[in-house]
């Protein structure tokens, strides 16, 4: 595989960048800067980012089969118009607990918008146990909780047959599978299939290829790494200029580009120093393999 490359594309380095999605209407990629309260458009043709700010912690960005995008920003779910930098709210959870944020959110193939919770970080990766939640919001902006008792609610895609929902919640160190009904939306039999090794340290972001293979972002690991869902195997390991690799997507004009997200987050001076490209984005091209265009939300 020494056809791999990784390039950082949009250096001006976000504190927690998240939730790369592919947009394809606009030939762009759609991220978030969690901590620095602002959704990203960067373009390959102009190579720069615009950004829109928002009001609390926003934590992920979706596209909108209505056109625009919809957002996980501090406890809501809420639509954000981009031309017009407008954000409305389209419901809020969590409601009885002061202290807790969205964290990752994910389109299903039916156009239901998934999205866990989690408390707010004291330090990268220190936090009040077992206080988030997963959620999702239907097309009718209903919302369901499947579960609580969650410490970091992370990554989530479904598998090719969309019979299983893959989620992370990261300090458990591990990518789980549960059965999922696509009709209704509902997950059962929960059951690891991969533990992170020490050296991968934290998983965060998930996307999947079209082999149905997983990749998984390494928080403080500095890598992407590919799994086979089926035998738990990791099959691949592509290490990134950084540390804090957050979460990663397929993008470009045929899906075959991989886009990661990174964070600067609780870094020192000096440890920027020696990875100045901290919080940015990168891309990786070589990889063999092709994604799966993202699911707009259908409400």
């Amino acid at each position: 595989m020494s056809s791999v490359r990784i390039e950082c594309v949009a250096e001006e380095g976000c504190m927690i960048g998240e939730s790369p999605v592919w947009d394809e209407k606009e030939g762009a990629l759609l991220y978030v800067d969690i901590t620095g309260r602002k959704v990203c458009r960067w373009s390959p043709l102009t190579r720069q980012a615009q950004a829109i700010p928002v009001d609390a912690p926003v934590s992920s960005v979706a596209l909108r089969k209505s056109g625009d995008y919809v957002i996980t920003l501090g406890t809501r779910f809420a639509a954000l118009k981009w031309k017009e930098e407008l954000v409305t709210t389209i419901t809020q959870v969590d409601k009885d607990k002061a202290n807790t944020r969205f964290n990752d959110g994910k389109v299903d193939p039916a156009g239901r918008y998934f999205a866990g919770t989690m408390a707010e970080e004291i330090r990268p990766a220190v936090l009040e146990r077992r206080q988030g939640s997963l959620y999702t919001l239907f097309p009718d902006l209903s919302v369901v909780k499947h579960f609580d008792q969650v410490d970091i609610s992370n990554g989530l895609d479904w598998s090719l047959d969309h019979k299983t929902f893959f989620y992370i919640d990261s300090l458990s160190y591990s990518v789980d599978a549960f059965d999922y009904d696509l009709q209704t939306g509902k997950i059962a039999n929960r059951r690891s299939i991969y533990k992170l090794e020490k050296e991968e340290s934290i998983p965060d972001g998930m996307c999947i290829d079209t082999e149905g293979k997983l990749w998984v972002a390494c928080y403080d690991g500095g890598r992407v790494i590919r799994l086979d869902p089926e035998t738990g195997k990791r099959l691949q390991t592509v290490k990134l200029p950084v540390d804090k690799t957050t979460s990663c997507c397929f993008g470009g004009k045929d899906y075959s580009e991989m886009y990661v997200t990174s964070a600067s987050d609780g870094m020192d001076k000096e440890w920027l120093s020696r990875q100045p490209q901290a919080g940015g984005i990168f891309k990786i091209t070589g990889l063999g393999v092709k994604g799966v265009p993202p699911y707009p939300f259908a409400g």
